[in-house]
């Protein structure tokens, strides 16, 4: 698979977690993590493993946070594989950054997060 091949999986994984949280769909936002993820969230937690990501996403949704959009969007080569994304993002009540989220591609051709980390900064 070649470089830009990776980068339009990863690409459409983050566009596949987006349009699952602006459908409220908190299993759809789970099944763009790897089964393994720590997803770091702050000031909310870290959270470790898909089902514990999912109750983490369904619980935001539930306040309702909605109508996530991604600003200053970069990506770039990991080291050991796949993409790390970083951007700023913002929604209707929150605004924050993504520090990183690495992005690889399984075995069944999907791209997936395994680490992602990103900040709350502010409320709107």
């Amino acid at each position: 698979m070649t470089d830009q091949e990776t980068l339009a999986l990863c690409k459409a994984g983050i566009n596949a977690w987006q349009t699952a949280f602006n459908n409220q769909d908190a299993a759809g936002c789970a099944a763009q993590y790897t089964e393994n993820c720590v997803m770091e969230a702050k000031p909310i937690g870290t959270f470790t493993g898909r089902q514990a990501i999912q109750e983490c996403w369904q619980n935001i949704i539930d306040q309702g946070f909605k109508d996530v959009v991604y600003s200053n969007v970069e990506w770039q080569p990991a080291q050991d594989g796949g993409y790390i994304l970083t951007s700023s993002w913002q929604m209707n009540k929150a605004y924050g950054v993504v520090h990183r989220e690495h992005w690889v591609v399984e075995a069944d051709g999907q791209a997936r997060l395994i680490s992602d980390s990103f900040e709350i900064q502010g409320e709107r």
